[in-house]
């Protein structure tokens, strides 16, 4: 009997089940069974589960106590493929998918669903409209067919069962929530802005910091209005374009010092203050909605919450349940790594292989020890920075590392050109911004890299610009991060696998980042697990290659102590 079986829920509350055969299609009858939980329970020996949408099904399986070890989610493939076809912005529904094999009026893609929280139940509801499984079935043989016309047909089969892993991985950390105590959150708040006044407004710290800024500028003013700021500043005689830190930190005012603090605690109170407290987080779990490959690149995104910007004081009030440990690790130097494996650079390779700092070895080799300087170089082959001292670090790191810098530079261009240009897996950055597109891509650049974002009107998926050298940098960014995120989905399918047989839970990742909550006697075991699971995303990423991709790794009861 073969180990793939299609599954479709019905109209009725029942499922259909079929099995597949190599080529996609049925290999025995449609069964309709009465129980979605039950018709997966009942089948042990299916290896991998084919469905229009994980989060449509896998988040009822979940709620019955039954874990699914694979599947193939065909509205997720359909993302990808269209992707790879230069078809990126085209209806991804299963229901698109039918009517473009069918040659029939495709019907758009239903209006993204807002976050609900303390609402985990709406996760469970199809956002689209269900098909017979005799037609998901034919979309999913028509998209086995596609993947035979790729680029590299292994690669990108691989790419697709990894994202399709991902969303399982989504699914389980959605429900597990991130531990997270309220009292120590609430204790925070009191700590850093005071007590809160009845009818919502400004809490305490806040009202004296304004006051404050409104002494020294010698008149009333807005601290959380832009424009009042600046129109004050201009009053003192200092123009400055905007509020942000680096502007001004930089200007001799008395307002500046309990401007930025405003500016700081405001932030948190609007964006982790009572309210948000009191929304996201229930029964002792902050739950958000990861959203498994939410971005162009690959990277994941949050349906609200913002759990992927947690402040660092914040973090405080992320601590494990009694006799548990958070085992936190972080992937060094992930970014010039991947640039490595992807493209073949030999001395990148075997600087990239070594137990030492990397960063520090590429310095010894093209900038004289610095290893400032060489940090700035590599991250701004990645990132594009051609201005300053960009020009000059890029042509030492030429002069040392030629295959890497020409891989990144090859990729700019073909951006520059409207060229689709791929990761190593086959995920395809688009060559123009597409009007339809709803997401949005952060440029990545670490805060401490020394270099500008994109710029405002550069291009970034969502917006409409179609400004070549725009599309070019982002495109040479673009082969680096969204070939990180490939490597990272491996290394996440690999620890859930570890995961499966304890009772630690995966309850966070964010690009470079994963969180494991565990009892303290398994920690140990979740640590090997993580270096173990990076090694082997590596080997199936790339390919065998010197290059190693280790974590530094923290067993802690509370967040904020891994760092």
């Amino acid at each position: 009997m073969t180990g793939r079986w299609a599954l479709a829920p019905a109209e009725d509350g029942g499922v259909d089940v079929a099995p597949l055969g190599p080529d996609g299609l049925p290999a025995g009858p449609v069964r309709r069974e009465p129980d979605l939980a039950g018709a997966v329970r009942d089948r042990p020996e299916v290896t991998r589960w084919v469905w229009r949408s994980t989060p449509e099904v896998y988040p009822r399986l979940l709620a019955t106590g039954v874990r699914v070890e694979r599947c193939y989610d065909i509205e997720d493939a359909e993302t990808l493929l269209l992707g790879h076809e230069g078809r990126y912005g085209e209806p991804r529904s299963a229901a698109a998918a039918l009517a473009r094999l069918r040659g029939t009026p495709v019907p758009p893609d239903p209006p993204l669903r807002a976050a609900e929280p303390g609402a985990q139940s709406s996760l469970f509801e199809p956002q689209t409209a269900r098909l017979p499984l005799e037609d998901l079935i034919a979309v999913y043989a028509e998209q086995q067919r596609r993947h035979d016309a790729a680029e590299h047909p292994d690669r990108m089969r691989l790419l697709t069962a990894s994202e399709s892993a991902g969303m399982l991985v989504a699914a389980e950390m959605n429900r597990a929530g991130l531990p997270w105590r309220a009292d120590a959150h609430r204790e925070l708040l009191h700590d850093l802005l005071g007590e809160r006044y009845a009818g919502g407004g400004e809490p305490r710290r806040l009202a004296e910091l304004a006051d404050e800024v409104s002494a020294a500028f010698g008149r009333r003013v807005r601290p959380d209005l832009p424009a009042d700021v600046i129109k004050a500043f201009a009053q003192a005689g200092i123009k400055v374009r905007s509020t942000r830190r680096w502007e001004i930190e930089s200007v001799d005012h008395p307002a500046v010092k309990p401007l930025l603090e405003y500016k700081r605690l405001y932030r948190i109170w609007v964006a982790h203050g009572w309210s948000w407290l009191q929304d996201w987080v229930r029964e002792g779990r902050f739950r958000p909605e990861f959203l498994a490959g939410g971005t162009v690149t690959g990277r994941w995104v949050t349906n609200g919450g913002g759990a992927l910007q947690i402040p660092k004081v914040i973090r405080r009030a992320v601590i494990a349940d009694p006799g548990w440990r958070l085992v936190v690790a972080d992937a060094d130097q992930m970014e010039p790594r991947v640039l490595a494996a992807i493209s073949r650079d030999p001395g990148l390779m075997e600087v990239a292989g070594r137990e030492s700092d990397l960063y520090q070895s590429v310095s010894d080799r093209a900038f004289s020890g610095d290893r400032a300087q060489a940090k700035l170089a590599v991250l701004g082959a990645v990132y594009g920075q051609t201005s300053g001292d960009g020009l000059k670090n890029l042509a030492a790191l030429r002069r040392r590392f030629p295959k890497a810098v020409a891989y990144v530079d090859e990729a700019a261009r073909a951006g520059e050109e409207g060229r689709l240009v791929r990761t190593w897996l086959g995920r395809t950055c688009p060559p123009a911004a597409r009007a339809g597109d709803a997401a949005t891509e952060e440029a990545g650049i670490p805060q401490d890299a020394g270099i500008e974002p994109l710029p405002a009107d550069g291009w970034v998926p969502g917006y409409a610009s179609t400004n070549a050298r725009a599309r070019g940098r982002f495109a040479r960014n673009f082969v680096v991060q969204g070939s990180a995120a490939d490597w990272a989905l491996l290394m996440l399918a690999g620890l859930r696998r570890t995961c499966a047989d304890m009772v630690a839970e995966l309850v966070f990742f964010q690009h470079d980042e994963v969180i494991v909550h565990c009892p303290r006697e398994e920690a140990d075991a979740i640590v090997g697990a993580i270096e173990e699971a990076a090694d082997m995303a590596g080997r199936l990423t790339f390919g065998e290659t010197p290059v190693r991709f280790p974590f530094t790794t923290a067993v802690v009861e509370c967040y904020a102590d891994a760092k």
